[in-house]
């Protein structure tokens, strides 16, 4: 099937009508300007006819004078006999005397005799026999003399012709020097279109590659260049987007990797000699079953991730107690950070308002807050639980004293795949679904850091029952 390109649609649609339009603006001033010079020539012509019938009226009003030699004089000193020819037709509808002298054909038709025998006055355009165009025009007098029944003038329309011709030519130049103008800066208006366009198409072509290393030249500033910035901004994200899932990639690789190779090492530990010493046997089982806890922590953060982005994340709701999970969180690591030499701080209120929820999506986040909590803090830092009602508003902040996070990366850290600190365990993917799950649940989770070494405070609202 052929390419329709933009500039073939344009000169066929657009540059079309323009010609038709033009067309038909050249036959009105064409037609305007036959119009015009006929009409001036038959006024003419008229008011020279009625001239001589005016002569001719005081001549039959003069009884000692011949009509017929007035009127034979009349023509023979016409005095624009070399433009226009007068005529005298008798009674019996034959010209009989022209003031060129020579009559007409017997068989030339006179339509604006017979309209002016009729109506007073009659005018006919058309060709003698030569082919020659002529104006005639016609008026009664045989009220004057029995003997003549019209004068008539006949004049060529060579001249006037010729001088609507030249209108003619100049008009169409004119229009197709507006055709030529509209065609030079159409074609130029659709390149600077579909060279872009072209463009682009190449480059989103290597984008759909997987290539993002080329960028879209923006030399425009309209629409299209605001089309190059967006499809420039989109490649950066993108290429952005496949940086981090390959960190990602990478990441869970070497956290699924560094658990089984431990679990791997213990058992074969134990198939060797793990009978023999029960020191052995219950240090061995102890780190298979934690890096086994860890290796099932992980991959429900992928099937929450995966069923998140697949629109199947659901909310098992119903009314809950916010202290009761928060509470199972914190004793979850209490131990933990207490083996890292790390202070856990719960300041507990008394009572709070009810929560409108799934309880274990709620406290999967704050295992996963407290978590990072935890993970991203040293030997001798402390990390600062605290739940409060306000506003008719649940607000639960964990505050610690660890690396903090770098201010640029703080608007991305709860993007998917991310990961702030790559010295530090982690898949890149836990902020982002437990951020989908506050939001699920009416909430908002805040991340803010003074800077690297700061601290970190993760602030999270949850709409009360």
């Amino acid at each position: 099937m052929a390419k329709k390109s933009i500039t073939k649609r344009w000169i066929f649609n657009n540059l079309g009508v323009i010609i038709l339009a033009l067309l038909v603006i050249e036959m009105v001033v064409i037609y305007a300007l036959q119009s015009y010079y006929y009409n001036s020539a038959k006024q003419y012509l008229v008011s020279k006819i009625n001239a001589v019938t005016s002569v001719l009226s005081i001549h039959s009003q003069d009884s000692s004078a011949n009509f017929s030699s007035e009127m034979r004089n009349m023509l023979e000193t016409f005095n624009e006999k070399d433009k226009i020819e007068l005529m005298a037709i008798n009674s019996k509808g034959r010209v009989v005397l022209t003031s060129s002298g020579f009559s007409p054909e017997s068989d030339s038709v006179m339509p604006d005799y017979e309209q002016a025998m009729e109506e007073g006055e009659g005018s006919y355009i058309g060709r003698l026999t030569g082919g020659e165009k002529i104006l005639a025009v016609s008026v009664p007098i045989s009220s004057f003399n029995s003997e003549y029944s019209s004068v008539r003038m006949v004049t060529s329309l060579t001249e006037i012709d010729n001088t609507i011709k030249g209108y003619i030519m100049f008009v169409t130049a004119v229009c197709m020097s507006i055709i030529l103008i509209i065609v030079v800066t159409g074609l130029y208006f659709a390149g600077s279109i579909v060279k872009p366009i072209r463009q682009i198409s190449g480059i989103t072509r290597k984008y759909a590659m997987g290539d993002f290393s080329v960028r879209i030249e923006t030399n425009n500033d309209d629409e299209i260049g605001e089309l190059c910035t967006a499809i420039n901004h989109m490649a950066d994200e993108l290429s952005s987007a496949e940086a981090m899932k390959n960190e990602f990639i990478s990441s869970v690789s070497h956290e699924l990797r560094t658990p089984l190779t431990a679990i791997k090492g213990w058992a074969e530990t134990l198939m060797v000699d793990g009978g023999e010493n029960p020191d052995t046997m219950k240090k061995g089982v102890g780190v298979i079953v934690n890096e086994t806890e860890r290796l099932s922590q992980m991959v429900e953060e992928l099937l929450d991730f995966s069923r998140m982005q697949n629109g199947h994340f659901t909310l098992q709701n119903a009314n809950m107690d916010i202290l009761a999970e928060l509470g199972d969180a914190v004793l979850i690591y209490s131990d933990k950070a207490r083996r890292e030499n790390i202070d856990i701080i719960y300041d507990e209120p008394e009572m709070l308002p009810f929560v409108y929820g799934d309880k274990n999506r709620i406290r999967q986040v704050f295992i996963n807050i407290i978590d990072n909590a935890v993970k991203y803090s040293s030997a001798g830092d402390t990390v600062t639980i605290k739940a409060r009602a306000k506003d008719n508003k649940i607000i639960v902040t964990v505050v610690d004293t660890g690396c903090g996070i770098k201010e640029s990366d703080l608007s991305k850290v709860k993007t998917k795949f991310y990961k702030a600190n790559h010295t530090r365990r982690g898949s890149g993917i836990g902020l982002a679904v437990a951020d989908e799950i506050i939001s699920m649940h009416g909430g908002t989770m805040d991340i803010s850091s003074a800077g690297e070494g700061k601290g970190t405070q993760v602030k999270i609202t949850l709409p009360a029952k």
